[in-house]
């Protein structure tokens, strides 16, 4: 037997889908719309909703979803979606989306999927384009993370790109079940990047990780500066907090730099009246990023106000 199967109906046997919602807003409607057009249904679609006021789960359990309730106090990114790891049994493969990634084509769904029959495969991304209106460095930024070329990784490709290699997102991302509880599934208590300790993981436990570019959604964010510099918190925090993975991976070495001069490329191709607001953000991004990494040593409420998750300190220690 397969990863999953395809029944005559077009449904996707030993497939679950579990999106994790909290008042998705207008953007919600064409969500669902481009979810009813796929042309691959997952057996099992699963919402995990944290004290929506606004019709979310209502609407969802119009398209067939089952809605699951967990309070907002104790959502938590990895724990939530490990929790739907160890209850949907019956699911061969979990997709796993948010509330903000739109499905980009009706294939997009099937397409991710297919990266699972090589069997070495243990997950797979599909590629995420800039939304509607985005600014051009939030459209850069999905560029530049996100190309049209699909690839595989492995411990090999590590060699080279370092922890860039276990790379994927849970915003459009699918695992194998037999992988995923083989490395221990998603961490639970953490600031935020259970997807790329998923991946890290799976890399260390021999298995490739597929990014499957005609597996479309559009999703980016347009942050403001201080917004950014808070995510940049806690992309610093987190890579204390899990130092392990940059210590048995790698540094992606020269990727910050790369970045810098793709962006600054990009901007004077496309954009370049944005290019003095791209250098503003850039300090404010590096100190964000740095103050992160020594997080240990910030006193808790400060912690607070510097992240974009402050509900993660809730409870820890100075």
């Amino acid at each position: 037997m397969g990863a999953w199967e395809r029944s005559a109906e077009g449904e996707a046997k030993g497939v679950a889908l579990v999106v994790p919602t909290r008042n998705a807003g207008p953007r919600w409607d064409r969500w669902l719309e481009a979810f009813r057009q796929q042309t691959l249904r997952p057996e099992r679609l699963v919402l995990l909703d944290s004290g929506s006021t606004d019709g979310t789960p209502e609407k969802a359990q119009k398209y067939g979803f089952e809605v699951w309730n967990v309070p907002p106090g104790a959502f938590d990114h990895g724990g939530t979606r490990q929790m739907a790891l160890e209850a949907l049994t019956d699911a061969r493969i979990l997709v796993y989306m948010t509330q903000d990634a739109v499905l980009a084509s009706p294939e997009a769904l099937e397409k991710l999927l297919q990266a699972f029959a090589d069997p070495k495969v243990g997950a797979a991304y599909g590629r995420q384009l800039p939304r509607p209106g985005a600014r051009p460095s939030e459209a850069h930024l999905r560029h530049f993370n996100y190309p049209p070329t699909p690839s595989v990784s492995d411990l090999e490709v590590a060699k080279t790109r370092g922890l860039k290699a276990a790379f994927l997102s849970n915003s459009f991302a699918a695992y194998r079940r037999t992988a995923l509880e083989g490395v221990g599934g998603f961490p639970r208590r953490i600031v935020m990047g259970e997807d790329a300790v998923a991946g890290a993981k799976l890399l260390l436990g021999g298995w490739r990780i597929a990014y499957q570019a005609e597996a479309m959604v559009y999703h980016s964010h347009g942050y403001t500066p201080w917004q950014e510099f808070r995510r940049y918190f806690d992309i610093g925090a987190f890579h204390a907090q899990e130092s392990w993975m940059l210590e048995r991976l790698g540094k992606p070495e020269g990727e910050g730099l790369r970045y810098v001069r793709s962006e600054l490329a990009f901007l004077w191709r496309n954009a370049p009246l944005a290019i003095p607001e791209a250098l503003l953000r850039l300090p404010l991004k590096y100190l964000g990023y740095r103050l992160g990494r020594k997080q240990a040593r910030l006193p808790l409420w400060l912690k607070r106000r510097l992240s974009a998750n402050p509900a993660f300190w809730n409870g820890k220690g100075g």
